[in-house]
């Protein structure tokens, strides 16, 4: 037992050392004094479309159905990784619900930081568990084969391109492209367009940035960040090609200001016609094709590039997890179900356009009519992106530990963002991507020995 709970605390600080955070002791009872409370819950989650849609929504419909009133912090990304981190860890109370993806799903379960969702999910037989799409339930599944979070949606990644830009500068896109070939287009159409670059790609420092489709690129040029033994292969000939590509890339044919760029910038630049093509979330898919976008009907989506393996896209889902020591958990339940269901899918497609649907988690969402009409350009790429991805065999090696665009150790929040901010600086120019990986390659020489010890 004594083992376990140094783990556990090993874990707990390491999830949260990315953002200086520092756990302190809570109790249960501590959201008496922040938690909602009588019919309010609180809910924290990233800032992503699909989020801000849903907290638009909800006043009108689920609490005007319920009665439950749902008071929401939205923040960037990295910001909310930390914010949720160091609520969960303390079990302080202060947020209800949280989003929450499938790295830290299983990792804040072990920790006990969870409430179990099985006990409602056996109860609900109008949320048809069932027809979530497998590869996100086995993600969102702890050790102990039970359910801690429930999918808001499901994502792959792929790669985007102006399909106008291309015909105008007489390109074809392949089915499945190769990442010479993207950089040879990216190349081409640099510049297509007034203001416009040939490609754009996540530089901004964070593990759940810069570093996920940089990991995808590692996996597919034959690169890992841990062999089977644990020991960091950063500055392998393979994990050094995959990053002095993505670097490049970037620097010749990137969007400017390509070291502080994230997804939401990405998301941007594609909008306004800033750049040619994208490679992220299939999530983005579904702004880019919002009636209100200016690139609405003029993207193409093909999946992600490869080098050495057959397919190279992540697996992904912002999920709703509850919070262990919330004192409001059926009012909790009640919001996950509503926000997870096909009744808000339905929702949303009614009121926001059906290429608005937070899509990727349930079968039935590839089977409806109005869905596939509005998603027709990525609905099917998506669904087969999701349905291929390898989260424990997602390279040309053995793993020690599952993930595709992540390693699944609690360490790599950590690790992780150290890492991309080494390579954010190469992008930048500050330092060459040797000096970047040499660098890192000490950080993960560390997390890897402690594996090797246990």
């Amino acid at each position: 037992m004594r083992s376990q709970s140094r783990h556990r605390n090993r874990a707990a600080l390491a999830l949260l050392t990315a953002g200086g955070l520092v756990v302190v002791s809570g109790c249960a009872g501590a959201g008496d004094l922040l938690g909602g409370g009588g019919d309010t819950i609180n809910v924290l989650m990233v800032n992503n479309p699909q989020m801000t849609d849903l907290q638009k929504l909800t006043a009108k419909h689920f609490t005007k159905k319920t009665g439950i009133k749902v008071q929401f912090t939205v923040l960037p990304e990295n910001d909310v990784r930390d914010k949720i981190g160091q609520d969960f860890a303390n079990q302080a109370g202060q947020y209800d619900v949280a989003t929450i993806s499938n790295y830290e799903t299983p990792i804040y379960a072990r920790n006990g930081w969870l409430h179990e969702l099985d006990p409602y999910l056996g109860k609900d037989k109008k949320y048809d568990e069932k027809d979530v799409l497998d590869p996100m339930r086995q993600s969102l599944t702890g050790d102990d084969g039970k359910m801690y979070a429930q999918p808001f949606y499901g994502e792959s990644s792929f790669l985007m391109y102006r399909k106008d830009i291309f015909d105008k500068a007489g390109l074809e896109m392949p089915d499945k492209p190769t990442w010479k070939q993207v950089a040879d287009l990216a190349a081409e159409v640099d510049g297509e367009q007034k203001g416009m670059k040939g490609i754009c790609l996540r530089g901004l420092p964070g593990w759940g940035e810069l570093t996920a489709p940089l990991t995808t690129v590692v996996n597919t040029f034959g690169g890992t960040w841990f062999d089977e033994n644990w020991e960091a292969q950063l500055t392998s000939p393979e994990f050094t090609r995959a990053t002095e590509f993505y670097v490049d890339l970037l620097r010749k044919h990137g969007q400017a200001g390509a070291a502080q760029s994230g997804y939401a910038e990405c998301l941007n630049n594609m909008t306004q016609g800033k750049s040619a093509m994208w490679y992220d979330a299939t999530a983005g898919a579904g702004s880019l094709e919002d009636g209100k976008s200016p690139v609405k009907g003029k993207i193409g989506y093909v999946p992600a590039p490869v080098e050495k393996t057959e397919s190279s896209g992540w697996l992904y889902t912002w999920a709703w997890a509850m919070q262990k020591a919330s004192n409001n958990s059926d009012k909790a339940w009640k919001f996950i179900s509503w926000a997870s269901s096909k009744e808000y899918e339905e929702l949303v497609g009614k009121e926001r356009g059906w290429a608005n649907v937070p899509a990727g988690k349930r079968a039935s969402t590839y089977q409806n009519e109005e869905y596939k009409k509005a998603a027709d350009g990525f609905s099917e790429v998506t669904f087969q992106a999701i349905n291929q991805a390898k989260p424990r065999e997602p390279g040309v090696q053995k793993r020690p530990a599952p993930g595709i665009q992540f390693v699944g150790i609690p360490e790599f929040t950590d690790l992780g963002t150290k890492v991309s901010q080494e390579i954010s600086a190469a992008i930048a120019g500050r330092q060459s991507v040797a000096s970047a990986l040499k660098k890192s390659q000490e950080l993960a020489d560390k997390v890897g020995k402690e594996y090797q010890n246990r």
